[in-house]
C-alpha cells in the first residue's frame, strides 16, 4: 500500500511539473495602461478599456502602431481581436522601425485583419515592403474563419524561417522566409481617407506570447508559399511536394526532342536557371528544355524573371510527338512583357498575355499581382485529376478551365491548335522550359504529382 502512495504521489509530481514546463505564457498587456508599450508613426489614438487596448482611426493620419518596447525572435502569439467594419487593421511581428529606412517607417511582417468582403484575415502582409507574401486566395477555407463583429482569436507562430497564422483556430498562412528573424509586436490603427471614416475602433484583449518549450501546431495541407529560393519546408516536404530542379544542376531535364541538356543557350549560375538572349526566334540557340519525367495531374510552383521585352512560356502535356522542328507543341502558360512585347496584342481579347492558357483563354489583370519588369513572379499551374487546370499568378488564380469540354473544344478550334488532333488532350506528357530567344530566368521549380492519392 505505502509502495502504492509513493508511486502515485510520483506521478502526480511528474504530472505537475510537466504542467508547469508547458505554461510558459506570458501576458504583453497588463489590462491597466500601456506600460511595455510605444508609439510609432502616425497619432492615431490608442488607450485602454476595461481591459482592452481600443484603437481608433484619426483622420488625415497615416498608419499608426502601438509596438512593444521588447523584441522577439522565435514565440507562439496569441490575442483576441474585434474590428468596426470600414476599417481595416493588422498585427505587426518580427517588425522594425529605424532612422535610415523610410525615415523610421514601421515594416515587417503583418497578420492581416480584413473584415471586407475580400476576407483576408490571417493572411501575410509585408508591411512597408514586399506587399502581400500570402493572400487568402490560395486557402479558400481560411476566407470564411474571421467572424464580423465578433471577437476573434489571432494564433501567429514564428519558429526559424517558418511563419504560420490561423484564425479562430483555423490554418490561415504559411510561408518561409527568411528577411527577418528578430523584430517587435505592434497593432495597427490603419489610415483613412475621408474624416467620415474618423472614430471607427479595432479592439485587442488576452494578448499573450510564449517563446520557449512552445509546441508548434502539427503539420496540415496548407499551401506553403516559400521565398526562400530552390528550398523546401517541413510542411511541404510533408505534403509531397519535390523540387523538380534541384537549384544546381540539370538533373531531371534535357532539351526536347534531344537526348541531352542543350550544350549552349541556358545557363546554371546563383542557383537560377536562365534561358540567354540570342536572336529572339524560337529555339534557334539552345532550345526548349523538358523534365525527364512525365506527369498526369500536378500541382506545379515556379518562380520567373522577365527581361524587357522577353517572350517564354511554361508548357505542359508535351509528348514531342510532332515532330522536331521549331517549339515543341503543349499547352502553355504564357510568359510575356505585355508592355514592350506585340505578342501581347496578336491573338483574341489578349489570350497571348502574361499567365494566360497560349491562344486559347486571356489572365485576369490582376493590378497587385503584377511585377515590375526584372523582378521574380510566382507562378502556380494545378492540373486535377478530373481535367480542371487552373494558372496563379502571385497568389491570384488568373486562369481556370477543363480539358476536353466542348468549349475547350470550340477554343482549340479557333485557335492556331486547330491543325493538331486532340491537342492538349495526351493522358501525361513532360513540362517545358521555352527558349523563345530572349532572356528569361527560372528557380523554385517545385511539383507535386496529384495523380498519387
Amino acid at each position: 500500500m505505502r509502495g502504492s502512495l509513493i508511486i502515485f504521489l510520483f506521478i502526480i509530481l511528474i504530472h505537475s511539473v510537466s504542467a508547469q514546463k508547458k505554461e510558459t505564457w506570458r501576458k504583453l498587456f497588463n489590462e491597466k495602461d500601456l506600460t511595455g508599450w510605444k508609439m510609432l508613426n502616425g497619432k492615431a489614438k490608442f488607450d485602454v478599456q476595461q481591459g482592452m487596448i481600443v484603437g481608433t482611426t484619426v483622420a488625415g493620419e497615416p498608419n499608426s502602431f502601438l509596438a512593444t518596447e521588447e523584441t522577439f525572435g522565435d514565440f507562439v502569439l496569441e490575442l483576441d481581436f474585434k474590428i468596426d467594419d470600414g476599417t481595416n487593421s493588422g498585427i505587426q511581428f518580427r517588425s522594425e522601425s529605424k532612422p535610415d529606412y523610410q525615415n523610421g517607417r514601421v515594416h515587417g511582417y503583418q497578420y492581416e485583419i480584413d473584415p471586407t468582403a475580400r476576407a483576408w484575415t490571417g493572411g501575410i502582409y509585408d508591411e512597408a515592403r514586399r506587399e502581400w507574401l500570402y493572400a487568402l486566395e490560395q486557402n479558400p477555407e481560411a476566407k470564411k474563419a474571421f467572424k464580423p463583429n465578433d471577437w476573434n482569436k489571432a494564433r501567429m507562430e514564428c519558429i526559424g524561417n517558418t511563419l504560420r497564422t490561423f484564425v479562430n483556430g483555423i490554418p490561415a498562412a504559411h510561408v518561409v522566409d527568411n528577411m527577418t528573424a528578430h523584430g517587435f509586436i505592434a497593432l495597427q490603427v490603419h489610415s483613412v481617407g475621408s474624416p467620415a471614416d474618423a472614430g471607427k475602433k479595432v479592439y485587442f484583449r488576452n494578448i499573450r506570447i510564449q517563446t520557449k518549450d512552445f509546441t508548434p501546431t502539427p503539420p496540415d495541407e496548407t499551401f506553403v508559399a516559400n521565398y526562400i529560393p530552390n528550398t523546401l519546408g517541413a510542411q511541404e516536404k510533408h505534403n509531397n511536394i519535390t523540387l523538380l530542379w534541384d537549384g544546381k544542376t540539370t538533373t531531371g531535364w534535357r532539351g526536347a526532342y534531344k537526348e541531352n541538356f542543350p550544350a549552349k543557350g541556358w545557363e546554371i549560375k546563383d542557383g537560377v536557371l536562365s534561358v540567354l538572349k540570342s536572336t529572339g526566334a524560337e529555339s534557334e540557340n539552345g532550345g526548349d528544355i523538358v523534365t525527364t519525367n512525365e506527369y498526369a495531374a500536378f500541382d506545379l510552383q515556379f518562380e520567373f524573371k522577365l527581361s524587357e521585352g522577353a517572350n517564354s512560356g511554361v508548357k505542359y502535356f508535351v509528348t514531342e510527338s510532332e515532330g522536331n522542328t521549331g517549339s515543341a507543341i503543349g499547352l502553355e502558360y504564357q510568359l510575356l512583357d505585355d508592355a514592350k512585347h506585340p505578342d501581347a496584342k496578336e491573338g483574341v481579347v489578349g489570350n497571348r498575355t502574361l499567365a494566360s492558357l497560349y491562344d486559347l483563354i486571356p489572365s485576369l489583370k490582376i493590378p497587385r499581382g503584377l511585377r515590375k519588369i526584372g523582378e521574380w513572379n510566382q507562378g502556380r499551374l494545378i492540373v486535377f485529376p478530373d481535367n480542371r487546370v487552373e494558372h496563379w499568378l502571385n497568389g491570384y488564380k488568373v486562369v481556370e478551365y477543363q480539358r476536353g469540354t466542348p468549349i475547350y473544344d470550340a477554343l482549340v478550334a479557333r485557335s492556331k491548335y486547330a491543325v493538331w488532333e486532340n491537342f492538349g488532350m495526351a493522358e501525361k506528357g513532360r513540362i517545358l522550359l521555352q527558349d523563345h530567344g530572349d532572356e528569361v530566368s527560372f528557380r523554385s521549380i517545385k511539383i507535386k504529382d496529384l495523380s498519387k492519392p
